[in-house]
């Protein structure tokens, strides 16, 4: 019985706030379209770092380590060295390049074919081009497969482009930190909206406030809307927010896939789940009833009756 009591006054208390909201749809309106897009900005954030994270991995611009052997051994000796290296864990592409194909290679690309003819020996060594994985493309794991390849036999020197994997790995590392920072002032600025919308809705309703108090009505009877209204603006922003990604990647489609034709690469924009949708709605209205519970809590105190 005083379960049924309590979910009636609940029900009852969420269809008031939501008739309320519809007796002003303008400013409910106005409400739930800033914490739409105060919610989707750091979502849009995310979204775009993740995927350029995926993304980075079949970029050309990823991390490449040449090794190169020593030039008293013959070139069969390289097949067993090419075997070991492919069997180590985060190394995705191995490429063997001969003393041949790379004096080509340099007459093609240097000018100085002629010049290079007239040499009794090919001076340039084997080189092994190392293409680290996914679970190698951060500075760390790079620097010790890097390490662990320099030491193989047969290996004279090796070469990596260590300081570009590092400015990659600090771009992405301040992209995450400016999404956590926008999005907790962005949620504070949630709070002051929903606050400030409770706020004036207490002054209007002021006088039925203080009867509701002279009569004996508690302050969790008189709070209880209040949050309601709260908890359905951010829940409905929330969704706005997600149907508003959806629509800001949709415009911004045609020309991130020209872009990503021109790297080769895949989409590099992706659209937003369900499962973001509900997650957006339920920080949504976690944030607009937290927002409206400080300020019923700030303003209901100052209500006496007289």
């Amino acid at each position: 019985m005083a379960a049924s009591v309590w979910l009636h006054n609940h029900a009852t208390n969420l269809a008031r706030a939501a008739r309320s909201m519809a007796a002003s749809p303008l400013g409910s309106l106005m409400t739930i379209s800033v914490i739409a897009i105060t919610l989707a900005l750091p979502a849009g954030l995310y979204g775009a770092l993740e995927n350029a994270q995926k993304q980075v991995a079949g970029w050309e611009g990823k991390p490449q380590i040449s090794l190169y052997l020593t030039t008293d051994g013959a070139a069969q000796d390289a097949n067993p060295l090419l075997q070991q290296i492919r069997a180590l864990p985060g190394v995705a592409e191995v490429t063997y390049i001969s003393p041949e194909q790379g004096l080509k290679d340099f007459q093609a690309v240097s000018g100085f074919r002629e010049a290079l003819n007239v040499l009794d020996e090919n001076p340039l060594p084997a080189v092994i081009k190392v293409r680290p994985g996914v679970t190698a493309e951060n500075p760390q794991a790079s620097r010790q497969l890097f390490e662990q390849l320099q030491t193989l036999p047969g290996v004279e020197t090796a070469q990596m482009d260590l300081a570009w994997v590092q400015r990659l790995h600090s771009l992405l590392e301040l992209g995450k930190r400016i999404a956590w920072v926008l999005s907790g002032l962005l949620g504070m600025a949630i709070l002051l909206v929903i606050g400030n919308t409770i706020r004036l809705a207490i002054l209007n309703r002021r006088d039925e406030i203080e009867i509701i108090k002279l009569i004996g009505g508690s302050d969790a009877f008189i709070r209880r809307p209040f949050l309601y209204t709260g908890l359905l603006q951010g829940l409905l922003g929330g969704i706005l927010a997600w149907l508003l990604l959806i629509v800001a990647i949709a415009l911004l489609a045609g020309p991130a896939q020209k872009l990503a034709e021109l790297y080769g690469s895949g989409p590099l924009l992706g659209y937003p789940s369900i499962v973001t949708g509900v997650a957006l709605a339920l920080i949504g209205a976690v944030l607009g009833w937290l927002g409206s519970r400080l300020a019923v809590a700030r303003h209901l105190r100052d209500i006496k009756p007289r």
